[in-house]
C-alpha cells in the first residue's frame, strides 16, 4: 500500500510492504528510514490541521505504536500528516524547487501555503483562440490523402499557416505544410528540415501570413485504453503542447482529423479544433510533464515527473482531457474577406503536387501545372503554396522568396526575371 506523507515541506510517498499486519510503529520506522525524521520527533495524524502553524491540542495523533494500520481504514494513496521540529530532517536531500518552502530552510507553512505551492491542474474554461476557420480546399487536400492513400491506417501531420484576426482572435488557416515525417498507428515522427521550413516561413511572410497551428490525424487502429475512451493520447498531448510552446502565439490552434465509423459501417471524416491549456504548456516548459512514454503506459493518461493536484487530489497521472480547450471550427472558400484580398478572393489554389508524400515532386509536375493553367495570368498560375515551395529551392530565401510571394498576395505582375526562371525550370521537366 502506498501512503502519501504530507508535511510542511511537501509530500512524500512511502510504500507499506504488508499493510494487513503493519502497525503505527512500523509506519514510523518507514518514515524515519525514507524521510530521515527520527521516530521520537515525529507527530503523525490523519487530520490536516496538524500542519497549521499552531495546531490545536485537540488534533488526534496516532500515538499508539501498537495500533494496527488496518484499524485506521487507510486506502491506497491515503494521506498521513507529519509534523516535526524545523531541524529534524536536516539530513534529507532538498525538496524539488517547484514544491519547496519559500524563505529560510524549514520555514513553517500553513495548509494554505502548502496548497498554494503545489502545481494545480484545472480545466481551462475558455480558449485564447475564439475560432478556427480552414480553407476548404487545403483541408480537403489533406484529409483526402489520409483517407485514400493512407486509409487512416497511419498518422499524418502538418503545420497550419494563415492569419490571426487581432480584434476577434479568430484564426484563418489558408494552407497546410506537410514536413518530412514517418507515421504509425500511434506516433507521427516529424523529421523537420530547417532549410525547408525557412522557405515555408519566407513564403508565408510574403503572403502576410505566419504559422498558426498544427493538424494531425488519428489512425483507426490506434492503441486502446483499458480505462475508457480518450480524445487524444498522451503522446499527442506531449507533441501538441511542445509545438504550441514553440509556436509563440496565444491563439495557436491544434486540429484533429479522424474517421468515425457509424453502425451501418460507413465512415465520416471529422475535423475538431482545440488548444492545449496554458497549464499544460507550462508543465512542458518546466519539465514536469513526462515526455518519455512507454508502450505499456495508458494512452488516456499523461504522466508527471512530480506530483500535481488534479481533480482535488495529488497524483502522478492526469487525464488528458484536463488539458484540452475546445475551439469552434468552421471553413471558408477562398476566404471571401475583401479587406484582406483583392476582389474578396483568396489567392491560393491547391492543384500542385504536395511535398513530402513519398514520391519526389519533379519539374515535370511544374511543366504540367503551367500547361494546364495557360488560360490564366502568370501570377494566377503560380498562386499555389506547394508550387511556390518547389520554386523557392532555386531562389534566395531572404529576398526573392518573399518578393515572389508578395506578388501572389497582391495578384500583381510577376517581374520578368522570375517568370523566365520559372519557365526555364518547367522546360527541364
Amino acid at each position: 500500500m502506498i501512503l502519501r506523507i504530507r508535511s510542511r515541506d511537501g509530500t512524500d510517498r512511502i510504500t507499506v510492504p504488508d499493510p494487513a499486519s503493519a502497525t503505527v510503529a512500523d509506519l514510523q520506522r518507514l518514515i524515519e528510514s525514507h524521510l530521515t525524521v527520527p521516530v521520537p520527533l515525529q507527530r503523525i495524524s490523519l487530520d490536516p490541521a496538524l500542519l497549521l502553524p499552531t495546531p490545536s491540542a485537540a488534533v488526534p495523533l496516532l500515538a499508539d505504536p501498537a495500533a494496527p494500520l488496518a484499524s485506521l481504514r487507510l486506502a491506497n494513496g491515503a494521506f498521513v500528516y507529519l509534523a516535526y521540529p524545523p531541524d529534524a530532517r536536516s539530513a534529507r536531500p532538498p525538496p524539488p524547487r517547484a514544491l519547496s518552502a519559500a524563505g529560510s530552510f524549514g520555514k513553517k507553512m500553513t495548509m494554505d501555503d502548502l496548497i498554494a505551492r503545489q502545481i494545480r491542474v484545472t480545466r481551462q474554461e475558455n480558449a485564447l483562440c475564439a475560432a478556427a476557420s480552414f480553407d476548404r480546399d487545403a483541408a480537403n487536400a489533406f484529409q483526402l490523402y489520409v483517407a485514400e492513400s493512407l486509409a487512416f491506417a497511419a498518422k499524418r501531420a502538418g503545420f497550419l499557416y494563415g492569419l490571426v484576426d487581432a480584434e476577434t482572435k479568430e484564426v484563418f488557416v489558408d494552407f497546410i505544410y506537410e514536413p518530412p515525417q514517418q507515421g504509425s498507428e500511434d506516433v507521427v515522427h516529424l523529421m523537420r528540415d530547417p532549410d525547408e521550413e525557412a522557405r515555408v516561413d519566407a513564403i508565408a511572410e510574403g503572403l502576410g501570413m505566419r504559422r498558426v497551428g498544427l493538424v494531425f490525424t488519428q489512425a483507426v487502429g490506434r492503441k486502446a485504453s483499458e480505462t475508457g475512451e480518450y480524445t487524444v493520447s498522451n503522446r499527442e498531448v506531449v507533441q501538441a503542447a511542445q509545438l504550441q510552446a514553440e509556436g509563440g502565439i496565444p491563439e495557436w490552434v491544434t486540429a484533429i482529423v479522424k474517421l468515425e465509423v457509424g453502425d451501418d459501417g460507413t465512415g465520416d471524416v471529422h475535423f475538431e479544433a482545440f488548444q492545449m491549456s496554458e497549464i499544460c504548456v507550462k508543465l512542458v516548459k518546466d519539465g514536469v510533464l513526462e515526455t518519455e512514454i512507454g508502450d505499456s503506459d495508458d494512452p488516456r493518461l499523461s504522466k508527471m515527473r512530480k506530483e500535481v493536484m488534479a481533480g482535488g487530489k495529488d497524483t502522478m497521472e492526469v487525464d488528458n482531457d484536463f488539458f484540452l480547450v475546445p475551439v469552434k471550427i468552421s471553413d471558408h472558400q477562398g476566404r471571401g474577406i475583401s479587406i484582406r484580398w483583392p476582389n474578396g478572393e483568396g489567392p491560393l489554389s491547391v492543384g500542385f503536387p504536395i511535398e513530402n508524400r513519398g514520391s519526389p515532386v519533379g519539374m515535370s509536375a511544374l511543366r504540367s501545372h503551367l500547361d494546364r493553367t495557360k488560360h490564366l495570368t502568370f501570377v494566377r498560375r503560380i498562386s499555389d503554396f506547394h508550387l511556390l515551395l518547389k520554386i523557392a529551392t532555386f531562389l534566395d530565401v531572404k529576398a526573392d522568396v518573399p518578393t515572389l510571394a508578395a506578388c501572389v498576395k497582391t495578384q500583381s505582375r510577376v517581374p520578368e526575371g522570375y517568370q523566365l526562371l520559372i519557365e526555364s525550370l518547367a522546360s527541364q521537366g
